[in-house]
């Protein structure tokens, strides 16, 4: 006991010095491996977001750049340009963006935030950053506005005042236009928040204002008083110009629109109900709900557009949300999947007293991004280039292969470009700003992304960009009636039967293998050509263990190999009771082998791409349903599939389609089984032929369950449920299967060969080997046995195992063996198939790079730590404890460009990697806290320092932990800003130049500048200055030259200091000046009065 105190100690003292070496156990001088991996390899940091802005409210368009903005509940702030040209950046308060407006053609935008703070954003970096804020105290923001060329953001409150902000220095005018000013003075009741403020597109000098109330004044900002004041009995939501300043436009509550005339009193000159019944007796038609939005854009040529949104009958239950483009006397009325959060006319000026020639609407929805032709007959919507589709269906499980073969993204956008919708426009996409990095990443980089609804996509990830490639549905494979007869309804259920829990993939034969919540497996090979499949083969096994001295009464061989497409339940033999459908009092389901979705039995067309090859099913016994599989693994070299679970694991041969190994847990152990378990009933007979066994031992525990019981609503043959009942089994007594891997390596203790071998991690610690002895390639494989033995107990370790990998005596990580992608669905002749037959596996293992009295190392990392074995003695020579208090969700071995290592993600947030073999801790940074499961089902780490997660249900945020990629991001990201010449200002023709008419213009500094207008009031708002450019540098402090950029910086900070100390004395000589000029000013008007003219 003492001994393994002191370990435990000197374990602990490992984890709190990062610098001390692991713990070698053994000896020692023969692993002297000299590792080139050292701490300074490693950085972390953020590179990119993809995705849907997660829960979006708000958009704003420069029309010069041609950049889109997007701002979110959460505060996130998403800049999109041409496709591959994307920046997320985030404020620092995390409240939700109300209102975006770009500086058109400045590079800059400004964002007003629910917490009533104004921020000016510099892009013209190529990470934006924060050079100006304004907190306001005591009023809220409800409304910002920024005309085109201007330094002066006017900002509308709650209150219903407005206040004017300089966008240069970011402080207050003194210049307010007060509420109780701009109403009528007979007016006893407060107009509400102001919910616009435009200027006259031909007067600068007025400015039209919108209150909540109904009320829209006319303000003339010179006199400082209202010019005409418009009413109207409903509440206003916005306002729009025509672009000659004549009219205008309002959008009310009751689903109708006003049009006003500037000069016009008391009422507007047209109301328009566009979706109200017209009654026939000339009464006012129905109410409608409140139309949202109003944009008014006039065409040279034609009529003008009026585009809304909301604004639909009250009796159109059920209908989807609407945008209603009105051109002329046609009505187009555009169906939206999801509400609309805002939307954007696309205009060919940025100057609103011109035509404005719209081209296009963006439209924001909750969950979708969607731009609509105006241009095209029947308003054609643009294909989307950005990957936005990520969440198409919720996202269940991710992986991330970087380096892959560099053909593969060719071949799967090849068969995807084929799944392409019709009907887009033809024209380009019209957001088309900013300009590529210059990244000089050069390697092919996948993410597979699994889906609830059953589908898979492929994403091509290379050089920070994401596109997809290719989508597989899966669910293809199954019989879909069921849920409809179940649900009637077009409700989403909790329980998604086809969702994806696991996915395994070989990049170069092109093998891929889904394991789905209903616990089944699916086998794809990837195929260039059309195939029909009469029957899709499938296999069904049983994995179970049985309540304690219950006897089977017969041989037990479950649902043997049927490659039929229809299970009959009770045709074959049942493992209690006679081949009827007991009922049980868990669950009324069938007692016989059910699986838990139908197999379709009609034959399936499968297009080019994946295509499936076989199904396994796990089926329900007992009327127990089975577990959920855990653990999931391919080889193509050997033609193996192996899945595990809470009862046990089974190895398919895909080649012969047959199942050659269904072994449970206890079984794995022999004889040498290190825990105290109940004694279990008798072995059931095998069949030679490696058929299907029962292994039984207890029932399931309803805690091993990934989701809830589903309700009662079921059909009698096919249960969906993946519940169970609850027994008396002890939890700890359940040993499930967490990790597989496939190798060549020596498979006993002292062996002096190499052979194919499987690694099994349990969750209890404990790593297994088995043999694998595979028939010769060609004819022979097809028709022996695979047959496969265990040979004990490797290892074991704390916590359940994670990953296992294999380096070589040199310490390089040595790949599994793989088999080249061939063509499966060979049209030729019988010679040409049988060559395709007897291709050789090319075999990428040891023997072929190793001399045989070499050794190996085994990784094995667990939820705890991390252990180096010495092959093929079996000695532990390394072992590091990686966390004491929490554990670990995700670890994998990695091949970096300096060497390999272990990447491991926390429970507590902290990122570490370790090398190899040594197991030296080289990074440990506290990244994130894990907020939500999502993150823990979706990180994943790969090669080159690169790994990925959902940051939210939309966005995936992908991340880098080498220092190599951190220091290149600053070229390979994006430039927002692009130098572009902004266009000439309308001509005003002779005439008007002449009589007048045309654009007023207003000298604005004279009329809100601190002469004219004088002081705000101080508390009113606070001015924070922001990080602004320095923000880029302190990136660079962390990297080699840290100390350079920290003097850098320190002279910045120092500068910025003295500049705004200059600024302040420059501040109190100019109010000195005044006071002087005021003091003598005074002294005049004085000096000729009497004293009693005082």
């Amino acid at each position: 006991m003492k001994k393994f105190n002191i370990r435990k100690v000197l374990d602990g003292l490992k984890e709190v010095s990062s610098s001390t070496p692991s713990v070698q156990v053994g000896p020692q001088e023969n692993h002297l491996i000299q590792e080139t991996i050292q701490s300074e390899h490693f950085q972390l940091c953020k590179t990119v977001r993809h995705g849907f802005p997660y829960q979006p409210s708000s958009m704003a368009f420069d029309p010069v750049q041609k950049i889109l903005a997007i701002g979110t509940q959460s505060g996130a702030l998403r800049l999109f340009g041409r496709p591959g040209v994307e920046c997320y950046c985030q404020h620092e308060s995390g409240s939700a963006v109300i209102q975006l407006q770009f500086l058109i053609n400045e590079g800059a935008l400004v964002s007003a935030l629910a917490d009533d703070s104004v921020h000016l954003w510099n892009l013209r970096q190529k990470r934006p950053a924060i050079l100006h804020s304004l907190k306001f105290n005591k009023e809220r923001i409800t409304f910002c506005h920024l005309p085109f060329q201007s330094k002066w953001l006017y900002i509308g409150t709650e209150r219903g005042n407005i206040h004017i902000v300089n966008v240069e220095s970011f402080t207050l005018s003194g210049y307010v236009i007060m509420w109780n000013k701009a109403i009528e003075l007979s007016s006893k009741a407060h107009p509400g928040p102001v919910v616009h403020i435009s200027d006259n597109p031909m007067d600068e000098g007025k400015l039209i204002i919108g209150f909540e109330s109904g009320i829209v004044v006319l303000w003339d900002l010179k006199s400082k008083k209202a010019d005409y004041r418009y009413t109207y009995d409903e509440a206003i939501h916005s306002v729009a110009w025509h672009h000659e300043g004549k009219q205008f436009i309002c959008s009310h509550s009751d689903g109708t629109l006003t049009i006003w005339n500037v000069r016009g009193m008391g009422k507007p000159i047209q109301t328009i109900t566009p979706h109200g019944k017209q009654p026939k007796d000339g009464k006012k038609p129905e109410p409608c709900k409140p139309i949202l939005k109003v944009e008014y854009k006039t065409t040279r040529n034609g009529e003008p557009f009026i585009i809304l949104s909301g604004g639909l009958s009250y009796d159109t239950v059920g209908r989807r949300p609407c945008l209603t483009v009105m051109h002329g006397k046609s009505t187009a009325v555009l169906e939206m999947d999801y509400p609309i959060v805002d939307f954007l006319t696309l205009c060919e000026t940025p100057y609103s007293n011109d035509f404005q020639e719209p081209y296009a609407v963006v439209v924001l929805l909750e969950k979708d991004l969607v731009v609509i032709d105006l241009a095209q007959n029947g308003y054609p919507i643009f294909e989307n280039p950005y990957p936005l589709t990520i969440h198409e269906s919720p996202v269940t499980c991710c992986e991330y292969f970087a380096d892959c073969p560099v053909d593969l993204i060719p071949a799967l956008y090849s068969v995807g470009s084929r799944q392409k919708r019709q009907g887009y426009s033809k024209k380009e996409w019209p957001i088309s700003g900013g300009n590529w990095g210059q990244g000089t990443q050069s390697y092919p980089e996948i993410i597979i992304t699994g889906h609830a609804d059953g589908t898979v996509k492929f994403w091509d990830a290379s050089a920070i960009m994401l596109q997809v490639l290719y989508k597989l549905k899966t669910a293809k494979v199954f019989d879909r009636n069921r849920s409809k007869e179940e649900k009637g309804s077009t409700e989403v259920s909790d329980e998604d039967p086809f969702a994806i829990q696991i996915m395994a993939w070989c990049p170069e034969s092109r093998m891929l293998c889904v394991a789905g919540v209903s616990a089944n497996v699916i086998i794809y090979r990837f195929s260039k050509l059309e195939v029909t499949t009469e029957v899709v083969q499938l296999l069904e096994v049983r994995m179970q263990y049985e309540l304690n001295d219950i006897e089977s009464p017969d041989g037990g061989v479950g649902g043997g190999e049927q490659t039929s497409a229809l299970p009959t339940p009770g045709a074959s033999p049942q493992t209690s009771g006679p081949p009827s459908h007991p009922s049980t009092s868990s669950n009324n389901s069938d007692g016989g082998n059910i699986p838990c979705l139908k197999v379709r039995s009609t034959p399936l067309k499968q297009s080019p791409g994946y295509q499936v090859d076989l199904v396994v099913q796990l089926v329900w016994v007992s009327g127990e349903p089975p577990q959920p599989i855990t653990s999931l693994a391919l080889n193509s070299s050997y033609g193996l599939v192996v899945f595990g679970n809470s009862n046990g694991l089974a190895v398919v041969d895909y080649i012969q389609k047959t199942v050659v190994l269904n072994l449970s847990t206890v079984e794995l152990y022999g004889s040498n089984d290190p825990y105290q378990r109940q004694p279990r009933s008798p072995r059931k007979t095998r069949q030679p032929s490696g058929g299907l066994c029962d292994i039984n031992e207890g029932s399931a525990t309803s805690e091993d369950r990934c989701k809830s019981p589903t309700s009662d609503h079921r059909d009698n043959s096919f249960s969906r449920s993946r519940s169970s009942s609850v027994t008396s089994i002890d939890k700890e007594a359940r040993e499930a299967i967490s990790c597989f891997h496939f190798f060549e390596t020596f498979a006993r203790k002292g062996d002096s060969t190499l052979t194919p071998c499987l690694y099994v991690g349990t969750s209890l610690g404990t790593v297994l080997a088995l043999a694998l002895t595979l028939p010769p390639a060609g004819e022979q494989r097809q028709l022996q046995p695979v047959i496969i033995s265990p040979t004990g107990m490797l290892v074991r370790l704390k916590g359940s195992n994670l990953r296992m990998a294999f380096l070589d005596s040199t310490g390089a990580l040595l790949p599994s063996a793989f088999e080249p992608w061939f063509e499966p669905n060979v049209t030729a002749d019988g010679e040409e198939r049988e060559k395709v037959r007897k291709r050789r596996p090319v075999s990428v293992s040891p023997s072929t790079s190793q001399d045989l009295n070499e050794s190996q190392y085994a990784v094995v990392c667990s939820e705890k730590q991390a252990k180096v074995l010495s092959l093929p003695s079996q000695t532990c020579i390394y072992k590091h404890s990686i966390t004491e208090t929490s554990f670990i969700l995700r670890a994998d071995v990695v091949q970096m460009s300096q060497g390999v290592c272990v990447a491991c993600f926390c429970a507590n947030g902290h990122i570490m990697t370790l090398s190899l073999p040594g197991l030296r801790p080289l990074l440990d940074v506290n990244y994130l806290p894990l907020t939500d499961m999502r993150i823990a089902r979706t990180f994943c780490f790969t090669n080159l320092g690169q790994a990925m997660y959902l940051c939210s249900p939309t966005e995936i945020q992908r991340i880098t932990y080498s220092q190599d990629i951190c220091e290149n991001l600053q070229e390979m990201l994006g430039e927002l800003f692009t130098p572009v010449e902004t266009p000439e200002a309308p001509n005003r023709g002779f005439f008007k130049g002449l009589f007048g008419g045309g654009a007023q213009s207003l000298d604005r500094e004279e009329l809100f500048g601190e002469i004219s207008s004088g002081k705000a009031s101080r508390s009113l708002a606070q001015h924070i200055p922001g990080p602004g450019g320095i923000e880029g540098m302190k990136g660079a402090a962390s990297g080699v030259v840290a100390d350079l950029a920290r003097a850098r910086i320190a002279l910045d900070e120092r500068g910025q200091k003295l500049g705004e100390l200059d600024e302040r004395t420059a501040a109190m000589m100019t109010s000195a000046d005044s006071f002087s000029k005021h003091a003598h000013e005074m002294m005049l008007k004085c000096k000729d009065k009497k004293w009693y003219q005082f």
